[in-house]
């Protein structure tokens, strides 16, 4: 049987749910989006997302604009499966960082 999402967990889909294509975002900003101060829960919950790449995950990337995480993982395939879904997207990264920082999407009333 498949695990059931928490009450956090969907508040964090939800608020990544908001996040246009072609737009990243950070878990920390994710976090003030939902009243979380821990960038690592927010980087847990979307570790579990049954949802992604629907739910776009992918799209939420380090505060200091590197690839971060992806699927639990730092490196190799998955972090490659992400950088491509981002590509597709328009959103380029170069020597590990986010080339564009005007594609950093701020939740309504955030600044980053």
């Amino acid at each position: 049987m498949a695990r059931k999402s928490t009450a956090f967990e969907q508040k964090v889909y939800n608020a990544i749910s908001r996040i246009p294509a072609g737009r990243v975002s950070t878990y920390s900003l994710v976090g003030k989006a939902i009243g979380c101060t821990s960038a690592q829960a927010i980087g847990q919950a979307l570790k579990r997302n049954p949802f992604a790449p629907k739910v776009p995950c992918h799209r939420v990337i380090s505060s200091s604009l590197a690839i971060g995480g992806y699927s639990g993982s730092t490196s190799g395939e998955k972090i490659k499966r992400k950088l491509k879904l981002l590509a597709n997207e328009g959103v380029r990264f170069e020597n590990g960082a986010l080339t564009d920082h005007s594609l950093v999407f701020n939740f309504p009333g955030q600044q980053r």
